[in-house]
């Protein structure tokens, strides 16, 4: 097992690869690593670009077709053999030479996960700096992980954490979040950040409403993955009990003699009645589904850090 796999997702990045590896190879000259590129359907030659320059330390794990980039990092780092897992991007954008400081960092203070903070962007003000920072602001308010710069590729974590990460669709933005559902323990350090020169960025505003999605989702595994009656039983006990007090409102109303079909509250309050309804059984069929989920798959509802036994400690992953 080498101590470091360097994990590097690439989509068309051709003129990348050759700077990238001599960079890499000056950063990391005096740590046992091994570097597994994930070609993502390129289009443009990256592949041959990859085998040309590569040593006994590179790999390459060339995809179908374009899958995306979280399913990519989640190729790589089941090919990864190391003891820690780096993941950078291919555009030199991130800089290998953060790498060694950062994997010191994890080790040293004990940390699961290293994270960078892109602390002076070479990116666009208003492209890409302002919409990153209020989707930043809005994820750490809604997730509760308190991290600065969730789109910064460039991080370290201990092997078992990334190992069960479970990346995919398009939750690589939310890789910190994934962590803390696993109870990790994650640190942020400023890095490095590079104007793009070769190549064109795969990042545009269309990605704003997939991040927003995401985030649905997040919040939901953050809060209640393991208890979906609190989230779905509030909203249908709430909603069925406004729905109640409408209908008796109406029924005081109709035992005082006054007309009460057509009145637009009528049908508010049977909206809600029937809404609440279906609120409370989508709780106790997703109850089901998490009961279902860790007891048929042996899965433990928590995972233990270590135990200690008095005389030395015992690493644990379960």
């Amino acid at each position: 097992m080498r101590e470091l796999s360097v994990v590097i997702t690439v989509l068309n990045e051709r003129d990348n690869i050759e700077p990238l590896l001599a960079e890499i190879r000056s950063a990391l000259s005096t740590i046992d690593y091994e570097v597994i590129f994930v070609d993502d359907g390129s289009s443009d030659g990256t592949q041959k670009e990859i085998r040309k320059h590569a040593d006994n330390r590179n790999s390459l794990v060339e995809l179908r077709k374009n899958y995306g980039q979280s399913t990519a990092m989640t190729a790589g780092i089941d090919h990864a053999s190391g003891k820690y897992i780096a993941l950078i991007d291919g555009d030199l954008q991130n800089d290998p030479s953060d790498i060694p400081s950062m994997l010191q960092k994890l080790k040293d203070e004990d940390w699961d996960v290293v994270a960078g903070n892109r602390a002076n962007r070479k990116d666009g003000m208003f492209l890409r700096k302002v919409p990153s920072k209020i989707a930043n602001a809005i994820i750490r308010r809604m997730t509760g992980v308190y991290i600065k710069d969730y789109g910064c590729t460039l991080k370290i974590f201990k092997r078992e954490i990334a190992e069960d990460l479970g990346i995919y669709g398009e939750l690589h933005r939310f890789i910190p979040v994934l962590a803390k559902l696993q109870g990790a323990s994650i640190t942020q350090v400023d890095v490095k950040h590079h104007a793009r020169i070769h190549g064109t960025s795969k990042y545009g505003l269309g990605r704003t409403f997939k991040v927003m999605a995401d985030l649905v989702t997040m919040v939901f595994f953050r809060k209640y993955i393991q208890k979906p009656m609190h989230l779905f039983g509030t909203m249908g006990f709430i909603s069925f009990g406004i729905g109640i007090l409408i209908n008796v409102y109406l029924l005081i109303l109709k035992l005082m003699g006054q007309d009460i079909w057509g009145k637009p509250i009528l049908i508010l309050g049977l909206i809600l009645l029937i809404a609440g309804i279906q609120l409370i059984t989508f709780g106790i069929l997703a109850e089901i589904n998490v009961r279902t989920y860790f007891e048929g798959t042996n899965r433990k509802t928590y995972q233990v850090r270590r135990i200690f036994n008095g005389q030395n400690e015992k690493l644990e992953h379960s």
